[in-house]
Parts: C-alpha cells; sequence; structure tokens
C-alpha cells in the first residue's frame, strides 16, 4: 500500500511542477520573450505530462488490471489499455 501512495505523489507532484511550468509559459508569451525560449518549456512540460501519465498507467496495469485478471474479468481492462495506445500512437 505505501508503494502505491508513494506512486500516486510522485505523479502528482510531476503534474505540479507541469502546472507551475504552463503558468510561467504563459507569462513568457504575455512578456513577448523569443519564441524558442518559449517552445523549449513547452516541450519540458510534455515530457513531465508523459511521466505523470506513465506513472499512472503503471499503477493501472500493477493493480486494477491485474487483479481484474486473477479474478477472470480482465478482458474491459485488457480493451481499457488497448483502446489508450492507440490514443497515444496518433
Amino acid at each position: 500500500m505505501e508503494e502505491v501512495m508513494e506512486e500516486r505523489k510522485k505523479a502528482v507532484q510531476n503534474l505540479k511542477i507541469a502546472k507551475g511550468q504552463i503558468e510561467g509559459i504563459i507569462k513568457m508569451i504575455e512578456d513577448e520573450r523569443y519564441c524558442i525560449d518559449i517552445s523549449n518549456q513547452i516541450i519540458a512540460v510534455q515530457s513531465l505530462l508523459k511521466k505523470a501519465n506513465t506513472q499512472i498507467l503503471k499503477r493501472h496495469l500493477d493493480h486494477c488490471v491485474k487483479d481484474a485478471i486473477l479474478n477472470n474479468n480482465g478482458d474491459e481492462k485488457i480493451n481499457e489499455i488497448m483502446s489508450l495506445f492507440e490514443k497515444i500512437s496518433k
């Protein structure tokens, strides 16, 4: 259970950092900062969002999907994951 809380904390922390960076990007745009600097910050935020998403998906696989499979009810969870992969790969 402690591991689950730690995973959740890491994901939330990454999202909070991304939120702060987005606020900074908005200010950079309003201050008419150099476009490449703004773009680099956007790329950094995208990286944090991907990392948080990976943490959330790992938690989902480790708990929700595993439990569903062990209870012979995994088809729905597997379909959810496949649908998500389709969205990611577009």
